[in-house]
């Protein structure tokens, strides 16, 4: 288990430290107010993607060994197409915003949509090596195509930050389709087609009502800004918060590989056998959140821009919940994991009531570092809310998380053996 959890984080260190690239390009060339724009639309997008996995999303992972592959990506497909149309819509009706917006967010929202769908069915086949490489290579195109136009050719504009991505997730969606066509599923029709388009909307409801809720706490925030202040402040924020959440591909490594596994598994595991592993994914998060912490102000100049420095106080703000996060990431894998999703769902509408409070009383006054405050206010509790259910269903209390000195020579152990 180890090794598979070493070999996805490998994976998605690749991934974010490519997607950092994406963040310092965007960042560094379109300045403060267009790193705004960017990290709007990609809000924007990732809202769409959040209601599209309400017949998809982590149900496909869980259904992919029960059922024909074909029979879900049908389903799947209409809804994502269905929620595209009705999602730009509604951005159209509620936000000021140009047509040639909307385009791009439904094209790239639909692309986005569709390879998702393609990689959570392999995935739930237990198709890592494939999984992985399709995440790398989608990333991979994104960074290297804007690398291309900002420095290349020096298209220093918002629109190519558009263009970019119909590439990389365009040839990405195309491999995904070839590595599905290896597998023995064949296309059939009937009864079993229906039989499983209900079957995958009853557990969608469910698994994903929580990632929607989970959205709102992590951007909910950006909308907050944008509103009370401008979208050069949200630019900051954001690259204030995407270096935090980098550091989470610790925990979602070890919580992906366990989520998969208990999918598979004939009856409910006990945790303690991944007890260890958790223990040294939350040391390594805080060890990564108190990192960012350290670094001065210059640095984040240095490397974005003279306007980024206040990004600093937002990762401040941010680190406590972002430690926080990597035990909340954990238990919520392992209820997901047994359906159990009623659990997760509530944790995630306490969360969203600190949000909503938060915001509303922090920002007006705080600007981006109440946003971040209210982010790390709402990680906690539903953290806490979390840690209360795993230690009724486990008997495997907090403190079960914390690493000891066990764990280091555990660590040490295995490092050697590598070696």
């Amino acid at each position: 288990m180890l090794r598979r959890i070493i070999h996805n984080f490998t994976t998605r260190l690749a991934t974010a430290l490519l997607s950092f690239v994406v963040v310092w390009l965007t960042a560094r060339y379109l300045g403060a107010a267009g790193r705004g724009a960017v990290s709007l639309f990609v809000t924007d997008c990732a809202a769409l993607l959040l209601f599209i996995g309400l017949l998809g999303g982590s149900s496909l992972i869980y259904l992919a060994p029960r059922r024909n592959l074909w029979h879900l990506l049908l389903p799947a497909y209409a809804w994502a197409l269905a929620v595209c149309l009705a999602g730009t819509g509604v951005v159209a009706l509620v936000r000021e915003v140009a047509p040639t917006y909307l385009g791009h967010l439904l094209g790239l929202a639909l692309l986005q949509a569709f390879f998702s769908i393609n990689t959570s069915l392999l995935l739930g086949r237990r198709r890592e090596a494939t999984y992985n490489g399709l995440l790398v290579a989608q990333v991979t195109l994104l960074a290297g195509a804007l690398l291309v136009a900002f420095v290349g050719l020096h298209w220093q504009l918002v629109s190519v930050y558009y263009y970019a991505t119909y590439l990389a997730y365009g040839l990405s969606l195309v491999a995904s389709f070839w590595a599905l066509a290896q597998l023995p599923d064949r296309p059939s029709g009937g009864r079993r087609l229906w039989a499983t388009m209900r079957e995958l909307g009853r557990h969608s409801r469910g698994a994903h009502f929580s990632n929607i809720l989970a959205f709102a706490n992590y951007r909910l925030s950006y909308y907050f800004v944008a509103h009370f202040a401008d979208a050069r402040a949200v630019g900051v924020l954001s690259v204030g918060v995407a270096l935090t959440e980098a550091v989470w591909l610790i925990p979602r490594s070890t919580a992906l590989v366990q989520y998969v596994d208990l999918v598979h598994a004939k009856k409910e595991a006990a945790p303690a056998a991944t007890l260890p592993v958790s223990r040294l994914a939350v040391l390594g998060t805080a060890g990564g959140i108190g990192f960012l912490a350290l670094l001065p102000p210059a640095v984040l100049t240095a490397v974005f821009g003279p306007e980024f420095g206040a990004a600093h106080s937002v990762i401040l703000f941010l680190a406590p919940g972002g430690v926080v996060m990597a035990l909340q990431i954990l238990c919520s894998s392992y209820f997901a994991g047994l359906a159990r999703y009623r659990i997760n769902n509530a944790a995630s509408v306490f969360g969203l009531l600190v949000t909503l409070a938060a915001c509303t009383l922090l920002i007006p006054r705080f600007g981006i570092h109440g946003a971040a405050l209210a982010s790390t206010l709402s990680y906690l509790v539903s953290t806490a809310f979390l840690l209360y259910h795993f230690y009724r269903a486990t008997g495997a209390a907090p403190w079960a998380f914390l690493p000891g000195s066990v764990d280091l020579t555990y660590l040490w152990g295995v490092a050697r053996r590598k070696t």
